[in-house]
């Protein structure tokens, strides 16, 4: 039995315009795919590359069965490359990319389409994306560059100017909630509930619920409960953290004051993010100020920037540096 990659329903609108571009020999040498982190960016990806590799599709679809698509599901076709960092958080290098180039010089072994997938393209350091440019203006016939970022910004213009760039659609509730529920099996309200707190992105969601993280970020807010309740403290918990992933908990902790700032604007629960976390933030709503709340915020987004473009903090003294700010909002 083969096996396509996934391509979730809100993307369906995308997937039929690219297809007919497509089928219509439209397309461009280079596509830079752009949205959210985890909603199904790298999945469609990876459909769209089966589509174009597939010697017979049908309806827009590949067929499943021709040489090529029995390849892709082996995961060995010789006319599609990965192209992904060494280690997750680090930097896609340039002789990851001239390895590239050489099989951009290559002829198609199976004599249809080269696709390569790159993600995430904004993890190319500048010797790697100086040396793709040239690749980007002329890959050859019967090629695609998949580009795929959660953070076009981080790109050179460069590079994305020599893309055409399309913006991955953000899912509706509507649409999400049931795709998670039917996926995990799970009631509409704990998928509800697993939305909100990834910010609306489902697959984000799925990953959160599979991997047990709703266990870990429970702990995480509990520590942080904690921390206003002086029953531990910031380097207790640094110690506890500094190991983990960063971005993630920035992102929680980011959440947590975002929602804060809404309960001071307005305190109805339902238009909180962490509605299961709602007593701890509605006490620091009513502590803390203004002032104190939106500096600790842009303290934490500069924080996510940096480790963004892969710069290397003392990682302990980060966490330290913000949960002492986080009991500062109660001081």
């Amino acid at each position: 039995m083969t096996h396509t990659p996934l391509v979730v329903p809100w993307a369906d609108p995308l997937w039929n315009k690219l297809a007919r571009q497509h089928a219509e020999s439209r397309l461009p040498h280079a596509l830079l795919l752009t949205g959210h982190t985890g909603i199904g960016k790298s999945e469609f990806a990876q459909a769209f590359a089966h589509l174009l590799l597939c010697h017979q599709p049908l309806n827009h679809q590949p067929c499943g069965y021709c040489r090529s698509c029995e390849l892709l599901s082996s995961g060995n076709h010789p006319d599609l490359v990965y192209l992904h960092p060494a280690e997750a958080g680090k930097a896609i290098k340039v002789d990851q990319v001239r390895e590239l180039l050489q099989f951009l010089h290559n002829t198609a072994q199976q004599g249809g389409y080269r696709v390569v997938v790159m993600e995430p393209a904004e993890n190319m350091n500048i010797n790697a994306a100086n040396a793709l440019l040239k690749s980007l203006e002329e890959p050859g016939n019967n090629t695609l560059l998949l580009l795929v970022s959660h953070q076009p910004g981080q790109l050179m213009p460069t590079i994305r100017s020599r893309c055409q760039q399309v913006g991955f659609p953000m899912p509706s509730t509507e649409q999400s909630t049931p795709w998670l529920t039917q996926q995990l099996g799970i009631e509409a309200e704990r998928a509800g509930q697993l939305l909100r707190i990834t910010q609306g992105a489902p697959l984000k969601a799925r990953q959160l619920y599979q991997t047990d993280q709703v266990s870990f970020r429970a702990s995480f807010v509990t520590g942080l409960a904690d921390l206003l309740k002086a029953r531990t403290t910031a380097v207790t918990q640094a110690e506890k953290l500094y190991k983990e992933d960063l971005l993630q908990l920035l992102e929680w902790m980011h959440s947590l004051l975002v929602d804060i700032a809404r309960l001071q604007a307005d305190s109805e629960t339902q238009k909180i993010s962490n509605a299961d976390m709602f007593k701890m933030l509605n006490a620091v709503a009513k502590k803390t100020t203004a002032v104190k709340l939106y500096s600790l915020i842009d303290q934490l987004q500069a924080e996510r920037v940096s480790l963004m473009e892969r710069h290397n903090p003392n990682r302990q003294l980060l966490l330290e540096t913000l949960l002492l700010g986080w009991v500062g909002l109660v001081r």
